[in-house]
């Protein structure tokens, strides 16, 4: 990867079906690359390093809902969140059940059921022919959504190698419209899909022991056009690939230059610059969803701020759009397993 600044060579667009890994289990180079519609199948092999992970988010003008369910081959999680907009009202909820593989229902492709049972949380991500539906039943939070797939729909896959042994393939997927119900600790929330939208963060891979990692992801509309913005940063710098791209009225336009992320880890509340070539954006956080897991071998610590980008994107073709308080998200995680 060049430099920031410096001219970067477009990554390689996968358009046929391709296997992540070759069959002695290290990675198939014919996979490293980028889509816009989902190609690669995570054939993973063995045990012990493997992350398989479904996570949706949903935005709507009142509250913030997700959920998760991650197998990392010696545990599974289940988890979700639920944050009202006006009032800051949080509820976050996990559920972990130690060496316990939940990848039987974590497979290849992100078209296949994801069923997380747990005794507090459970869990279903049932796709569709034209979308998805999304239900979580807990004591305080239950999910009733039904999200819309449109035909032609595009999305951004991408695999990072580190080398052949540890890489990760993530599909990132945002503007999509959802209905539905939410109830949390007893009060319901409409979900409309006239101004509500669903994000998917789809993950199979081999990772490092220790890794950091910056995502940001907004969906929404400025001055009648469809904005959705996907942008990735340390995770990926020293590979081939990023996980940077734009959607603009519906078409992905994939960036190949690492950004410059600036925060303050003093101060996550803090407006946040995420700038390149063809991205000049404010990052202005309402909320810090803060957590910390540290079992000294097994770490998690997240700080994933809720907001608004302001700002200006740049076309493939050169055209400026603006870009005014599309809602979203912005983070810094760190992780070791």
């Amino acid at each position: 990867m060049a430099p920031r600044g410096e001219p970067v060579s477009m990554e390689r667009e996968i358009t046929s079906q391709v296997q992540m890994c070759l069959p002695n289990g290290r990675l198939n180079p014919e996979a490293v690359g980028w889509s816009r519609t989902p190609m690669h199948q995570a054939n993973l092999r063995g045990w012990g390093r493997n992350k398989r992970f479904e996570y949706w988010c949903i935005s709507t003008p009142t509250h913030v809902v997700a959920l998760n369910v991650s197998d990392t081959d010696y545990k599974v999680t289940n988890a979700g969140f639920f944050l009202d907009k006006k009032t800051l009202k949080a509820i976050p909820l996990a559920e972990i059940q130690w060496l316990k593989n939940g990848s039987k229902t974590l497979k290849g492709m992100a078209n296949e059921p994801i069923i997380g049972t747990g005794k507090e949380i459970q869990i279903s991500m049932t796709p569709y022919d034209g979308g998805v539906k999304l239900r979580m039943d807990s004591e305080r939070l239950t999910v009733d959504l039904d999200v819309v797939v449109p035909p032609n729909h595009q999305s951004m896959g991408v695999l990072v190698p580190w080398s052949d042994k540890v890489f990760q393939y993530t599909r990132k997927d945002n503007c999509l419209p959802v209905s539905g119900t939410t109830i949390a600790d007893g009060v319901e929330y409409p979900v409309d899909a006239a101004d509500s939208y669903a994000t998917l963060d789809h993950g199979r891979g081999r990772w490092p022991y220790s890794i950091v990692w910056n995502w940001a992801s907004g969906s929404g509309r400025t001055d009648g056009r469809e904005i959705g913005l996907q942008f990735g940063g340390k995770w990926t710098e020293g590979t081939p690939s990023t996980e940077n791209s734009l959607r603009i009225d519906g078409e992905i336009q994939k960036i190949s230059e690492e950004l410059t992320w600036i925060y303050d880890i003093n101060d996550w509340m803090k407006p946040w610059r995420i700038t390149g070539s063809r991205v000049d954006l404010t990052f202005t956080p309402i909320y810090d969803r803060y957590s910390n897991f540290n079992k000294v071998i097994v770490l998690s610590e997240e700080h994933q701020c809720f907001g608004y980008f302001d700002g200006e994107i740049t076309s493939e073709a050169g055209e400026k759009i603006r870009v005014a308080s599309i809602f979203g998200w912005a983070e810094e995680v760190k992780r070791k397993w």
